[in-house]
């Protein structure tokens, strides 16, 4: 569906080389600190800037051959753009309708209803909620294939981020052959969303990961001094100095949970594993 292979881009003192693939039918998550690369990774996935080197491919074809009818078949969502604020949703419609081969009205209608968005009124006074879910309605009311969304919920409350995560999760279940690659600071949005992860640091990928494997199989040991001296460290990822002693990232629970019943052992979650592989220091056995 998409793949993307040593994607470069060079800012001054930040360089990116980013290598990530995309599923047909899967929903991938990208994760990581601000300035970690990745609203430069979308930019790049959708020509929007110049790359240094690297290719990017959807749908079997390199972007750059990407035609005006290749890209019907895209849904966008950027933290940057949308229509003028200016316009209503009534505004919009006819230009959607152009835009699209595959435009449907109904569907797009019937959402807004959904949704209590209103058609007559200015996009610039709607709340941040409302625009988000505009944008992502115009994503999904064209049947696209491939959603690529950058931060979609973010500055929404909880209704209003349960509300689009609704919309993406319906989105997929029209078509088996849809796939989302998505980017949130959220880490509950992407934890009940995605079938795998990406963490982007420092303009690289650092891990990947299927979500069910990093929410059963990762956790963070807290160990004293003496503990971390005699720990078996073959399956520590990272780990990082604290006042009790060490805090250890593992993406193997189990095997340290059968071995060493007596350290404290956390069950993982996203926020934990982008804190410890951006902060901790790997492990060298």
């Amino acid at each position: 569906m998409l793949k993307i292979k040593h994607l470069r881009k060079n800012y001054g003192n930040f360089s990116l080389d980013c290598s990530l693939e995309i599923a047909p039918g899967c929903i991938t998550g990208l994760i990581g600190q601000n300035g970690s690369g990745k609203s430069t990774t979308f930019k790049a996935i959708l020509g929007l800037i110049s790359i240094d080197g690297g290719t990017v491919s959807i749908f079997g074809k390199n972007i750059q051959e990407f035609s005006a009818k290749d890209k019907q078949d895209l849904g966008i969502v950027l933290s940057d753009s949308g229509f003028s604020g200016y316009l209503t949703v009534n505004d919009i419609i006819p230009i959607l309708d152009n835009l699209y081969e595959s435009f449907d009205k109904a569907f797009f209608m019937e959402q807004l209803q959904k949704f209590q968005l209103p058609f007559n009124k200015k996009i610039k006074e709607f709340s941040t909620g409302m625009k988000a879910k505009l944008k992502v309605l115009i994503a999904v009311s064209h049947n696209a294939k491939l959603l690529i969304l950058d931060e979609p919920t973010s500055g929404l409350d909880v209704i209003a981020r349960d509300e689009l995560l609704e919309i993406l999760r319906d989105f997929m279940e029209k078509d088996e052959e849809r796939s989302i690659l998505v980017s949130s600071h959220i880490s509950s949005d992407l934890e009940t969303l995605c079938d795998d992860i990406y963490m982007i640091h420092n303009g690289k990928i650092i891990m990947h990961e299927d979500t069910d494997v990093l929410l059963s199989n990762y956790a963070l040991l807290k160990t004293d001094t003496e503990q971390y001296k005699n720990l078996d460290k073959q399956y520590i990822l990272r780990y990082k100095k604290e006042s009790y002693g060490y805090s250890c990232l593992t993406g193997q629970k189990q095997y340290y949970m059968e071995n060493y019943p007596g350290i404290a052992i956390e069950k993982g979650n996203i926020d934990e594993v982008i804190t410890m592989m951006a902060r901790g220091t790997q492990c060298v056995n």
